[in-house]
């Protein structure tokens, strides 16, 4: 190359051209030539030599060469090759101009340093997919880690390309930029917050992609599908995103529903409320009928006899069983309860191992309140619900066997009936 520059050079002189017109044109001859090996390199690397590579990475069985594609790691590499090219030709062929010469390589170096950071964001791009694909993700989020270091990644190379540009120490530079560490924390705020929100959700298992939580405060209820530096992206379920600062979820409170998805069950807690109206002791013919209901048999005659027993002592003590309020006696009440207990023990979809209380709470202008406080096996929310109404629906169903009535409160019908009964 060096030698045809110097025939045209000869030639052109032989021609009678102006020395400062030869000189001119050798200059540009040689920046196109600089240029046309650069154009020719990139090409030959983007073209025959990527298309091969593509070719080995998509036969291999493996998947993680395959984010190299997906993240465009290669493409971004090849961009290097024309920085290289004019790196190492220019100061050859341009030789004669230290000016020349000089911007070639400042140009040059300041392009290697951009497109050798797109190379390595783009590497950390595949290494965060890698990741993902892991079980591990789902407890421990790397993402805002790796675009917390692509940020340093960023303003160091913006650093390094400054200094080349200015002929300065980045060192230099650095000692400058602590003048202006006010503004730089301004600017970075987010990205610092984020950073320590993030490192305290991942050590303490706050939450991961994939956990459902609720914060009522950003109308946020539903699955976390990304937790980055600066934000975190909850699905709602009705398909709506919400988006969290990620410090929020340091400084607030949420829940997370993760550990109901781990335990394998998921809570029913709902209260029956029955008419106090309709509490009584059992006599013998509804002690008779309740004992054909298959889940409390064995209740009934367990209670009957310790009841017995029981009376058969106060009886000796010369006490008129013959009043209701002496002595014990079964209510329709607690016959209803003890069946619902039963009821639910045998219930397939019941959680055993897990807490199980079917218990009266305290008496209120709405009635008495039979809490049902299980655990369901199944914790997909439409399987859950649904098994939830059947079991609820059984319940209101066989209250009245139990001759006991749901409260409700007078309705407009309720006082029309009443209005009706009072003309007639």
């Amino acid at each position: 190359m060096i030698d045809l520059i110097n025939v045209v050079r000869s030639e052109l002189t032989t021609w009678g051209f102006a020395p400062e017109w030869v000189h001119l044109h050798v200059r540009l001859l040689a920046i196109a030539l600089v240029a046309l090996i650069a154009y020719i390199a990139h090409a030959l690397a983007r073209g025959p030599f990527l298309k091969a590579i593509f070719a080995i990475i998509r036969r291999t069985d493996t998947s993680w060469d395959d984010a190299l594609i997906e993240e465009r790691v290669l493409h971004r590499l090849v961009h290097l090759v024309p920085g290289l090219v004019i790196y190492r030709i220019a100061p050859v062929l341009l030789g004669d101009s230290a000016r020349l010469t000089s911007i070639a390589h400042t140009g040059a170096t300041i392009y290697l340093l951009l497109v050798g950071a797109l190379v390595i964001d783009a590497l950390l791009s595949v290494l965060l997919s890698i990741y993902r694909r892991t079980d591990t993700s789902r407890e421990i989020s790397i993402k805002s880690l790796v675009q917390f270091i692509k940020v340093i990644l960023y303003f160091v190379v913006g650093l390094f390309a400054l200094s080349v540009l200015l002929g300065k120490s980045p060192t230099v530079l650095l000692g400058g930029l602590t003048a202006i560490t006010a503004i730089l924390l301004l600017i970075f705020r987010d990205a610092i917050l984020g950073l320590v929100a993030g490192i305290q959700l991942t050590v303490n298992r706050m939450v991961a992609r994939g956990n459902w939580i609720e914060m009522p405060k950003y109308g946020a209820d539903g699955d976390v599908i990304d937790v980055s530096l600066t934000t975190v992206k909850v699905q709602n379920w009705d398909k709506t995103i919400t988006t969290i600062p990620t410090y929020a979820l340091i400084s607030e409170s949420f829940k997370n529903w993760r550990g109901m998805q781990e335990s394998g069950g998921r809570r029913i807690k709902r209260a029956v409320h029955i008419d106090l109206s309709t509490v009584r002791f059992c006599d013998e013919e509804m002690l008779q009928r309740f004992a054909r209901i298959q889940h409390i048999t064995g209740h009934i005659e367990r209670r009957k006899e310790e009841i017995a027993r029981y009376n058969e002592q106060l009886s000796k003590q010369q006490v008129d069983l013959s009043h209701l309020v002496n002595g014990r006696r079964m209510t329709n009440v607690g016959t209803f309860r003890a069946y619902v207990e039963a009821y639910l023990k045998n219930h397939p979809q019941i959680n055993r191992d897990m807490t199980f209380l079917v218990r009266q709470l305290a008496p209120s202008e709405k009635g008495l309140p039979i809490e049902i406080y299980v655990f369901c096996k199944d914790i997909v929310w439409a399987n859950y619900e649904a098994i939830q109404a059947d079991i609820f629906d059984h319940i209101l169903a066989i209250v009245p066997e139990f001759d006991l009535r749901i409260f409700q409160e007078p309705t407009g019908a309720d006082f029309r009936a009443l209005t009706r009964s009072h003309d007639d």
